[in-house]
Order: C-alpha cells, then structure tokens, then sequence
C-alpha cells in the first residue's frame, strides 16, 4: 500500500452481528501498512499497529507481542492500517478529544470529508482506555461483547502513543464515523481503545488527511455471506465511544 492509503479488512457492521471467527492473517496486514488498529479472533482483545508491531491488548491489563511471520495464526476478523506520513505536525495540549480534533481541523482545514490517520506521542491524563474480553459463543455482536468490557483509568499521567484514524460520518457502519483511536503506554505493557483523555503538557501531533481507502471484504467466510449487515449507528457510537 503506498503511503497515506487506508487499507480496511472487513467492516464494523460485521463485528456487530458476530462475524468474528476468522479473518485476515496479521502477515498480510501489516503487507499493507505500519500503523493502524483493529481487533482479533472471536474479538479478543484490542489490536494496535505501531512501527509495523502489532500488540494485543487484553482484558485483564496486559499487552503480548503478536507474531506477524506466515507461521502466526494469528487472524484480523476487522483492521485498519496506513503508512503513515504527516502531512500536518504540531505541538499542543488539549483538555479532551473534542479539543484535540479542533487543533487537527485548524491544521488540516477542509479535512471533514476525508480520512484522517493520526498519531500522538507523550505524556498523557485522564486516559480511559477499554479492552473488550471476546466473544462468549459462536456469533455474539460487538454490543454484547461489550457488555463485558474491561475499562482501565490510568490514575497518573502516563507515557504512551495514541494510533488512530477519524472517519467521515458517511462512513458509518462500513468504519467508525468519528475517532477510533487506541493507546499503549511507552513500555509496550498496558494499553485499550481509547474512551476519553487529555494531555499532560504538549504532545507531538502528527496527522494525514486521506482519500484513497481500499476496503477488502470477507471472501470465503459463510458467517460474513449470511450475516444481516444493516449499520447499527446507535449501537456502535454506543461500543466505539
């Protein structure tokens, strides 16, 4: 993929009806770019994409190292992933999401429409971060897995990177319309999908706008071929935060 191109296996509209039980292997994802997130089997844990690692983090706190080599079994039943290069940079705090994606629409004026592939690195407050546990059966939606969610607040400022992408509210039930963004701390030990944070200070802000996405659905999945795929808004603001 080249760069500043999203590439995007699988839509959320299938995560909510359950369509998680194979995927894309993680050796052909990270083919296709550096940076990204996404999720894994039966939607265990959250996955981020950074420097080309993929990490996954799980319910209980953790953050394990996630073999990318055409041995791994490892699969992305939904993920989205870039090679990031920013177009826009700049140093800044803000108070919470709204105020960051103020900064990132002075820097990056007329962007409403199109993509944004994001990346933030520095010390961090009020960091609210979920890991979903997975599914419990065969076919369990996203907003049942997230019934079961943990949530983690990191009580002290931390160190760490946020990855992300905020997608065009056309977008919705084939992405996530608005943020998706994920966090892991610098040591690579805890991490989620981010819910709410701010800064501790100014961070470093790097950012895209894009507007070439390839979308590559599920070919020889029969849950993806007879899933009801209707684009639940409410029900993914609800899970996605």
């Amino acid at each position: 993929m080249a760069v500043n191109e999203i590439f995007q296996y699988s839509i959320i509209s299938a995560l909510m009806d359950g369509v998680a039980s194979t995927g894309l292997p993680v050796s052909q994802l990270v083919a296709h770019g550096d940076h990204g997130l996404g999720t894994f089997r039966h939607m265990v844990g959250e996955m981020i994409i950074l420097d080309g690692k993929i990490y996954q983090m799980k319910s209980d706190n953790t953050v394990t190292p996630v073999d990318t080599s055409p041995a791994s079994d490892a699969v992305a039943p939904f993920a989205m992933v870039t090679r990031l290069r920013p177009t826009a940079t700049v140093r800044a705090a803000f108070a919470d999401k709204k105020r960051l994606f103020e900064h990132l629409s002075r820097h990056l004026p007329g962007s409403r429409n199109f993509f944004l592939a994001i990346r933030i690195e520095g010390v961090f407050k009020g960091v609210t971060v979920r890991t979903a546990g997975g599914q419990s059966r065969p076919g369990e939606g996203l907003v049942e897995v997230g019934r079961n969610q943990a949530s983690h607040t990191f009580e002290e400022p931390v160190r760490g990177t946020v990855v992300g992408f905020r997608s065009p509210e056309y977008t919705m039930g084939i992405s996530v319309a608005g943020d998706h963004l994920h966090f892991i701390t610098e040591d690579r030990t805890q991490g989620g999908h981010i819910l709410s944070f701010g800064t501790d200070g100014e961070v470093d802000i790097g950012a895209a706008q894009i507007s070439k996405w390839h979308l590559e659905l599920p070919t020889n999945d029969p849950e993806f071929a007879r899933a009801r795929l209707e684009g639940d808004k409410e029900g993914i603001a609800a899970v996605e935060g």
